[in-house]
């Protein structure tokens, strides 16, 4: 399946400052979970902004800025930082990162992202593996040409394993997309919950779409860092999501290492 034009000139753009033709591994980090990058030795770290064709990442907690390393020894892609479909971006947009790790020719692709909990089992800073999503209204990139399907299971599987092994705990579950940028509201949580969503969030399940309609493989992980409306009678503050990953940030990355050695 062929990418987008500018895929092929960012890429250029990245080889020629550094980055190898082909990388082994990439993650994008979700809100608050950028300091995974501090993990990447050897790194070359370029801003969105000095990059042609590239969007910006406007929400705070994302530092926007497209990391090339290793760990390891296995060669390393970052997206610290992510582009929203409710900052004005298109869906076709919100998954570039996708299309331009399929481009290196990416092996894995991990994908993290800050979420309320749903599930009344789960507490704050839990790390959750997801292994299904539900769209809310979502239409993601171009048509195309031929079907396609989704099969997060097999990778959870293989997540929870890795987490297993190295003693880090972890949930799993449905992640539900919603397009924000607004919280929901106590019903809408409850009617989510109803429907089987254990997190709520506003990323991720485009990109996992994309990869899955590339072929490229993707598993993902969720940090829960707030409990979404109604769950307690606390206000909802994005303070919480820096708060709550500077807590996990450290088993988050042990996690991700183990994911780019193992997955």
């Amino acid at each position: 399946m062929s990418l987008p034009d500018y895929i092929s000139e960012i890429k250029s753009y990245l080889v020629t400052a550094g980055f190898d033709e082909q990388i082994n591994s990439a993650v994008i980090l979700g809100s608050g979970l950028g300091s995974f990058g501090e993990h990447i030795q050897n790194a070359i770290t370029i801003p969105y902004g000095h990059i042609p064709s590239f969007p910006q990442s406007t929400v705070e907690g994302h530092s926007g800025s497209l990391i090339f390393g290793t760990i390891d020894g296995n060669t390393v892609l970052a997206f610290s930082g992510r582009f929203h479909h409710y900052e004005g971006h298109s869906f076709k947009k919100t998954v570039l990162p996708v299309q331009l790790a399929k481009s290196f020719g990416v092996h894995k692709l991990i994908i993290s992202n800050a979420a309320g909990g749903i599930n009344l089992n789960f507490s704050v800073g839990n790390l959750m593996v997801i292994d299904n999503i539900i769209r809310q209204n979502m239409m993601i990139s171009e048509p195309s040409p031929k079907t396609w399907k989704y099969n997060l299971y097999e990778y959870a599987d293989r997540v929870f394993d890795i987490a297993g092994e190295l003693d880090i705990p972890v949930k799993r579950g449905t992640y539900l997309y919603v397009k924000g940028p607004n919280y929901e509201t106590k019903a809408e949580i409850k009617a989510f919950r109803y429907m089987g969503g254990d997190a709520v969030g506003m990323s991720t399940a485009p990109e996992l779409m994309e990869a899955a309609k590339l072929g490229v493989r993707a598993a993902a992980v969720s940090l829960i860092t707030n409990a979404a409306a109604g769950v307690t009678d606390q206000k909802l503050d994005h303070a919480e999501v820096k708060e709550a990953a500077d807590l996990k940030k450290e088993e988050f990355a042990r996690l991700v290492k183990g994911l780019i050695d193992k997955l």
